[in-house]
């Protein structure tokens, strides 16, 4: 019975202190990763209240022989761990773009994709975000085929 009081007592704990965070109105930077080949991302957050937020990542590359792009979206939970430590865990999906040039290339297609995201994320005191996230991805159609991971640093700027 101890036992289950003192589990029950830290429970209750660590759900008041996963709201403590306090999460920026608006985050914007870079999202350095694979990205399926494309790179980094320009990445844009804007909080919806309480521990949620939004992210949007746009990535793109133009190359001799192909055009790409891919836009992401994701509705994040963002808790707490230790003084500016945060944790988040997202779900959500995108639309990717590729648009060969040459005869060997010649493809074109624009595919639809759904996406997960868990990572850690350090709010320095000054309006500066860094992160570390996993993010796999699940794509239906040529150029996102199957299941991709990546994994990718990011440094926002926070208003």
């Amino acid at each position: 019975m101890k036992k289950f009081f003192l589990l029950t007592l830290a429970l209750i704990g660590f759900a008041l202190t996963t709201h403590s965070q306090n999460i920026a109105d608006n985050a914007i930077g870079l999202r350095m990763g694979d990205n399926n080949g494309l790179g980094a991302e320009v990445s844009y957050q804007r909080a919806l209240g309480g521990n949620t937020r939004l992210e949007a990542d746009l990535g793109w590359r133009n190359g001799n022989n192909y055009n790409a792009f891919q836009l992401t979206g994701l509705y994040q939970w963002v808790h707490a761990l230790d003084g500016n430590f945060n944790w988040f865990v997202g779900a959500g999906g995108g639309i990717a773009s590729f648009d060969g040039k040459d005869e060997l290339n010649g493809i074109s297609e624009t595919e639809i994709f759904i996406a997960g995201d868990i990572g850690i994320e350090y709010d320095f005191d000054i309006p500066l975000l860094l992160s570390l996230d996993f993010r796999p991805t699940l794509g239906f159609g040529d150029f996102t085929d199957d299941l991709d991971f990546d994994i990718a640093l990011g440094i926002r700027y926070q208003f």
